[in-house]
């Protein structure tokens, strides 16, 4: 883990692997010192792995908002720089999928291949769940929620097995609330709530020139498959 001098601010990077460059562009909140799975995943057989906290969250610099999504793919944009990677692919997931589109669309150079997971375009092809109206909730309400939306199917597994889906919240929940009382953790996180709403590339979809590979879950409410599908 180290720290790289990027568009302005100190980002936290973390790569591992061997092989062709990989950025790897994570959801909302993550952060590396809980979500480290794509450096653990088979991807580091293959490629050099590079997975960074994004602006506001983790490590990283929390700098005052309001933050855009062109403020994301310039960070993305800088963390290549830094690395000394001209060329890289991409994979994007949720939140990292829609500033991987940006990344792709202001900067085709700087994309080789490019995979969206679970990421919507925006605007009129879809967007994804408004989980920023969830910032508010109680902590074990917003849990709840998201497990909701983050599979279709819990509604049934709360009826089913109440125990079981009673831990599932319970884990989430404490996922959520692990260093949210940073300096700065609330505010980067509704800096980033509000970037993710506001996305919208579906206009320029077309300006995207990487070869790229869209996946979609069958039970995923939070970026449906018929958005993904845009």
């Amino acid at each position: 883990m180290r720290w790289v001098r990027a568009n302005g601010l100190d980002l936290c990077v973390e790569t591992t692997g061997t092989g062709p460059p990989l950025l790897f562009l994570g959801g909302t909140g993550w952060d590396l010192r809980r979500t480290r799975i794509p450096l653990g995943s088979p991807l580091a057989d293959h490629f050099t792995v590079a997975l960074f906290d994004q602006r506001g969250q983790g490590r990283s610099s929390k700098p005052p908002g309001p933050y855009t999504m062109c403020d994301y793919a310039q960070d993305a944009r800088g963390v290549l720089d830094a690395l000394g990677w001209d060329r890289a692919h991409v994979v994007g997931y949720s939140f990292g999928g829609m500033v991987a589109q940006e990344l792709a669309i202001r900067h085709p150079a700087r994309v080789d291949r490019l995979v969206l997971a679970a990421a919507t375009s925006g605007g009129a092809g879809g967007c994804s769940y408004p989980i920023h109206e969830f910032l508010g909730l109680p902590p074990a309400e917003r849990a709840r929620r998201g497990l909701e939306i983050a599979d279709t199917r819990f509604p049934a597994l709360l009826a089913s097995d109440p125990e079981r889906a009673r831990s599932l919240i319970e884990a989430r929940q404490k996922n959520q609330m692990r260093f949210i009382d940073e300096p700065g953790a609330r505010e980067g996180l509704k800096g980033q709530l509000e970037a993710r709403a506001a996305h919208d590339t579906f206009d320029r979809l077309a300006a995207i020139e990487a070869e790229t590979l869209v996946v979609a879950g069958t039970f995923d409410g939070q970026a449906p498959m018929g958005a993904t599908k845009a």
